[in-house]
């Protein structure tokens, strides 16, 4: 049970004639579901829990406050400003609640209970589960969750406490007070098109104007509250939005449009004939891919994974390049 009153009256108010206004972590997590999913039902269904379950919840919410949470508008059951307020503050007890869970365990057992990790799109997720895997066997009850970002939204997500660590962020590394960041590797980018796509016909090097006649294929920046980066694009030109680089490189091989991709990853394709590397006037330099994580986060967990994944770098880097790959 949490308890919410102004500091300033809690020694002068005695607890006889104080009418304390109790908000539980689970009455906070049914309200913050209904505003997420859209409805008291989905709610119920994502909270498992029956819907009259959810219902007595908000009902006995809004008599302990005295307010009204939800309105109808229609057949739908929308916050009010009272309401969006409950939410938005309960959001922040929410994740201290889950902090100081998980931080409480650390100081137990020196290990997370569970990392959560962002890898930008240009990094083969390929890459990343085999490093997860050996760190189950290390702590085999961790629990690590992944999520794909795209350029600024990857910065974002680590920033807003999202997530514990990022893994490929590209771009300007960000400058906010506690996020440590460091390089980690560099993928080099080929434009590429389908063997049966027109732009393979044209004279090489392709120029900026030539390419911006055929329609792009491209994956929007992910953030949501910062500015949004952009990549790959010769100036500007028509193009298809797809949400990760496996539709990206799907896309390209279905002749849908043309575009830069990691090396790496369409290395395969290349080499099958599925994809023509073409020859660019203006070729896009290699982009460095960083590492970023909370300083204050001290996890045996956070430590395995950057070990880990430093270590994979240095073996990258001391690889021989393949000679078909060479400009």
């Amino acid at each position: 049970m949490l308890f919410l009153m102004n500091s300033d009256s809690f020694h002068s108010i005695s607890s006889n004639n104080l009418m304390f206004m109790k908000l539980t972590l689970e009455a906070l997590e049914v309200i913050d579901a209904i505003e997420r999913k859209g409805s008291f039902a989905a709610a119920a269904a994502v909270l498992n829990k029956v819907p009259s379950a959810i219902s007595y919840t908000v009902q006995k919410l809004e008599q302990d406050l005295g307010v009204s949470l939800f309105q109808k508008e229609g057949r739908r059951a929308v916050l009010t400003s009272a309401g969006l307020h409950l939410v938005e503050q309960g959001r922040l007890l929410l994740t201290a609640a889950d902090e100081l869970a998980a931080g409480t365990q650390q100081v137990a057992t020196g290990w997370e209970p569970r990392l959560r990790i962002a890898v930008d799109t240009v990094v083969p997720i390929e890459e990343v589960l085999p490093h997860v895997a050996a760190l189950h066997e290390e702590q085999p009850t961790i629990e690590v969750s992944l999520s794909m970002e795209v350029l600024a939204g990857t910065w974002e997500a680590l920033i807003e406490n999202q997530v514990d660590l990022v893994i490929g962020g590209v771009g300007e590394a960000p400058r906010h007070q506690g996020v440590r960041c460091e390089p980690w590797r560099e993928y080099k980018h080929i434009f590429v098109a389908a063997p049966t796509h027109p732009l393979c016909s044209e004279d090489q090097p392709v120029s900026a104007e030539t390419a911006e006649r055929y329609r792009g294929i491209i994956i929007p920046d992910s953030s949501r509250n910062s500015t949004p980066l952009s990549r790959g694009l010769p100036h500007q030109q028509a193009a298809i939005s797809v949400p990760n680089m496996a539709a990206k490189l799907a896309a390209h091989r279905l002749g849908l449009g043309v575009g830069f991709v990691p090396e790496d990853l369409a290395a395969e394709d290349v080499a099958a004939g599925r994809l023509v590397k073409l020859d660019v006037a203006e070729a896009r330099e290699n982009e460095p891919a960083m590492l970023g994580w909370k300083a204050s986060n001290r996890g045996q967990a956070l430590g395995f994974m950057l070990e880990r994944l430093r270590e994979a770098a240095r073996a990258h880097c001391s690889r021989p390049q393949r000679d078909e790959w060479a400009h």
